[in-house]
């Protein structure tokens, strides 16, 4: 399983660090974020590969980055100038199959951007 943590309330332009935390080996591992706002569909945020390469949804226009430690066995998302629309649940997620879709989700944590 995956145990996210970091999420809270900010301030407009304000900024956050999300960590996603696997209880088993990442090595190898793609791993990423999506997150889902009150009625709306989930949405891609952030992807990492194996060797590090990072993929980015087009609403995060760089503000967001994605790291990872295999050493630590955590993925991290840094976010910055956050805006009220970026205010959702986010979603850590792994594929250790690595047949190409995410076979385990953390439990989610809650970003909300406010004044």
């Amino acid at each position: 399983p995956l145990v996210e943590s970091g999420g809270g309330v900010v301030e407009p332009g304000g900024s956050l660090e999300l960590a996603c935390t696997a209880t088993r080996s990442i090595v190898g591992v793609v791993m990423g974020w999506y997150r889902q706002a009150p009625g709306k569909q989930r949405e891609f945020v952030a992807r990492i590969s194996r060797s590090g390469q990072a993929d980015y949804g087009d609403f995060v226009k760089g503000r967001f980055t994605i790291d990872r430690s295999n050493a630590a066995r955590t993925v991290t998302l840094q976010m910055g100038n956050l805006q009220p629309q970026d205010t959702a649940v986010y979603y850590c997620y792994a594929d250790f199959a690595m047949g190409g879709a995410a076979d385990a989700w953390g439990q989610g944590t809650q970003v909300t951007v406010s004044e």
